[in-house]
């Protein structure tokens, strides 16, 4: 491994470091304890659900509590703006566009996590008895309006700043930091339980063999995919007969990779965490219905990811561009007429993978809760974040390989054989 490569990992864990740092600098003006035994209550509800994907952030009530779930949410709505109206999608596909594209994302990003911060800061008001805000009421809205967010701003220069300089994608490898950040404390917490007889180390075996088979799973289908093969002509393999011609179009099972169940997560938290800080008894209840542990969330989990999970194949694989471009390099499909038959034969092709891959997606992101559910015994993470962090770090890993492949490539052309 180069130098260029190990300074990328560097400059990556060193800025996931510091995301790390900030998770322990509270908001002013609140009982950090208190906050604290208010969220060992409720580790098993949406705000548990919330606080793990935050690294635990939430508990300690951090300036960055909220996370990137804003910028994921503002995203989320910008990409179904995107695919409604045409004017807008268009911006995607021009270099002056996607500028203004991702600006709009930021100036969403804002609107969004002024609107949950404030809602949280009331949210407060009623828990612990009134005693967690320690100042006056309309002086701790603003600051923690702006201390959250000044943090999600960070944050999401962080995760640029990684995206540019580091390795991988920078929100996601957040979303990964925070979640593998709370598997110690779910690990103590499982071995307490079998400390203190409430859980038998039979079910301790149960749940590291439902994780150990998720985790099988997610690696089998991440690498599975369809070659469909490419011919070309006598004269484009005389011309390129020193160059390496690519005879397949690969297509992963999953297209859509990790970004299906973190829209869905995403989408179903920001409700139920505003509805949790609620007094309202009728609002707490609907935010029982959507509660993590409960099957309602299950199953708006399972709908949600397959709806994403279609939606965003169609965005990330353009079957008629491909088509197009095969044309002009003079391949083709064998049996297929270039053109209009080889799109309409690849839309088939993914319509087919996309149909398996969301299933799969969808069950990976609920049956391990169902399993463990039925067998009565406490899963703190759930099929939803170890699918995130084994994507994040298998696309984390092909980077990195890439790169290193990239890198050879350039001192062999700069030094010759």
């Amino acid at each position: 491994m180069n130098k260029k490569i190990v300074d990328k990992i560097l400059i990556t864990l060193l800025f996931l470091f510091l995301y790390r740092l900030l998770a322990y600098v509270p908001v002013p003006g609140v009982d950090i304890a208190e906050i604290k035994r208010f969220f060992d209550q409720n580790a098993n509800n949406a705000l548990g659900l919330f606080n793990m994907f935050s690294g635990n952030a939430v508990e300690r009530l951090s300036i960055i509590s909220l996370g990137v779930m804003p910028y994921i949410t503002a995203s989320i709505i910008m990409e179904l703006l995107a695919a409604t109206f045409p004017n807008i999608g268009k911006l995607k596909k021009e270099r002056d566009g996607i500028q203004k594209y991702t600006q709009i994302i930021k100036y969403a990003t804002i609107v969004i996590t002024i609107i949950q911060s404030i809602s949280v800061s009331f949210g407060l008001r009623s828990m612990g008895d009134g005693g967690v805000i320690t100042i006056d009421m309309t002086s701790f809205v603003v600051i923690s309006t702006f201390s959250m967010l000044a943090g999600t701003m960070l944050l999401l220069w962080i995760g640029e700043q990684i995206t540019q300089r580091g390795v991988g994608n920078g929100v996601s490898l957040i979303i990964f930091a925070g979640i593998v950040s709370a598997i110690p404390s779910g690990i103590k917490a499982l071995f307490e339980l079998v400390n203190t007889g409430q859980l038998n180390w039979l079910s301790l075996l149960a749940i590291l063999a439902v994780m150990l088979g998720t985790i099988f799973v997610i690696l089998y289908m991440e690498l599975s995919e369809r070659r469909i093969p490419v011919s070309y002509a006598r004269k484009v393999v005389m011309q390129n007969q020193n160059k390496r011609i690519m005879n397949y179009i690969p297509i992963k099972v999953n297209l859509s990779g990790v970004i299906p169940a973190i829209f869905a997560s995403a989408l179903l938290i920001f409700p139920a965490t505003i509805l949790q800080s609620s007094s309202n008894p009728y609002l707490l209840k609907i935010a029982d219905w959507i509660n993590p542990s409960g099957y309602l969330y299950n199953i708006l989990m399972f709908l949600f990811v397959i709806f994403f999970a279609f939606f965003y194949a169609s965005i990330v694989f353009n079957s008629k561009d491909i088509a197009e471009n095969l044309k002009k390099q003079g391949g083709f499909i064998p049996g297929l007429r270039p053109g209009e038959g080889t799109t309409g034969f690849l839309n088939d092709v993914v319509s087919n993978l996309t149909f398996w891959g969301a299933l799969y997606l969808a069950l990976i992101s609920t049956l391990p809760w169902i399993i463990l559910k039925a067998m009565g015994l406490p899963f703190h993470f759930g099929g939803t974040a170890v699918l995130i962090v084994v994507q994040v770090a298998m696309d984390t890993m092909r980077k990195v390989e890439a790169q290193a492949y990239m890198d050879k490539y350039k001192m062999l052309s700069a030094t010759g054989l």
